[in-house]
């Protein structure tokens, strides 16, 4: 059999996302071989969501994460994990729900990031008010275009000057995701990272020069990883190497990772000679790429989508086919990360059988 096959398949209804904790465990590991200290690992929760996962990441001996929302942020806490960075802009409501997070799990030394002097003020008066202190990193723009200040601009430096003075808060470093990064020639790849750098080294340079500790920075996600593993000091915050997937396999070669989680879907309609419907729709699958990739199809490899919808997905098969209904078919998602986010649950699969459940718990903001 198929690595990702069950023996039993009639037991589990459709979709389906399984996970195969082997591969998750060979996964960390090849993670851990990339980098001279894991102490300069620091994955992101997005990806998997689970509890089960991050307790992985923790026997392995890594003890700093990043995430992207207060239900990860919240999820990690309750992991024990003893170092978090959300790294998404906090306000309004989200200010004292992070406050709860900070006061609610006290083994977990929880930080902020921040991009302006209004969102600096505004952390730093709840700090106050509650009476704790906050760490936050500088969010920097090195290109995606989202959040963050320019690293060239004075701006950057002039916030992190305004962030050591005020109550509350502790400064401690800058953060940077290159999310756009993603050429397939690593040489290439690592011109960019390389360029993009340069602007934080000379941030650093400034701030040393005047006196400050040495600012930590966090830094790229999984394109840009193999590259800043090389830069001797820097936090990494690869995410998508725990379960991997489609997407990245085909654009990043050089990283050993093993796709872990695989979406099982079945044939449900055969709406014309040379056509088959799965139950595979939106609801069940990343679909922000164009529609002829979101989705490679393990066993049957040369299937090709021809339409979309909440709860169907329309492929072209070939004149002649043999599917039926009922058939099963195994997935891999272009992208996982957005996909596990569609799930309550992840079958787990040991030895080609489902033997439990876990539950995507951090999917819930």
């Amino acid at each position: 059999m198929n690595w990702y096959n069950l023996y039993i398949e009639n037991q589990v209804d459709t979709p389906a996302l399984l996970v195969y904790p082997d591969r998750v465990q060979h996964n960390i590991e090849v993670l851990k071989d990339m980098i001279d200290d894991i102490n300069r690992l620091r994955p992101h929760a997005k990806t998997h969501k689970t509890k089960e996962i991050t307790e992985l990441l923790l026997n392995a001996g890594i003890s700093k994460f990043k995430c992207a929302t207060i239900a990860e942020a919240e999820m990690l806490g309750e992991c024990g994990v003893p170092d978090v960075l959300l790294a998404y802009p906090l306000y309004e409501a989200k200010l004292q729900r992070f406050v709860t997070l900070v006061q609610h799990f006290p083994q977990t030394r929880f930080s902020a990031i921040v991009d302006y002097v209004d969102a600096v003020k505004n952390l730093s008066a709840i700090a106050v008010q509650n009476e704790i202190q906050i760490d936050v990193f500088i969010d920097l723009n090195i290109g995606m275009g989202r959040t963050g200040i320019l690293p060239d601009d004075d701006a950057a430096l002039e916030l992190y000057r305004f962030c050591s003075g005020v109550d509350g808060l502790n400064v401690k470093g800058f953060h940077a995701y290159d999310g756009h990064v993603r050429e397939i020639d690593i040489a290439e790849r690592k011109n960019i990272c390389d360029r993009n750098y340069k602007p934080i080294a000379r941030l650093i340079e400034r701030l040393l020069d005047e006196g400050f500790t040495k600012p930590r920075v966090v830094i790229g996600g999984s394109p840009s990883f193999p590259i800043y593993a090389q830069y001797p000091e820097v936090e990494c915050s690869p995410g998508t190497f725990v379960l991997w997937d489609k997407g990245y396999a085909n654009t990043l070669p050089e990283q050993n990772f093993l796709p872990a989680a695989v979406l099982m879907t079945r044939v449900v309609s055969l709406p014309s000679e040379n056509t088959i419907c799965v139950d595979l729709g939106y609801k069940a699958i990343a679909s922000e790429n164009p529609l002829d990739n979101r989705v490679f199809f393990l066993n049957a490899p040369h299937l090709k989508p021809v339409s979309h919808s909440e709860e169907h997905l329309v492929l072209d098969a070939g004149e002649r086919h043999q599917f039926k209904v009922g058939d099963v078919l195994y997935a891999l998602p272009i992208h996982i990360c957005p996909t596990v986010a569609l799930y309550d649950k992840l079958l787990v699969v040991e030895n080609n059988a489902v033997v439990g459940e876990w539950e995507v718990v951090a999917r819930r903001r």
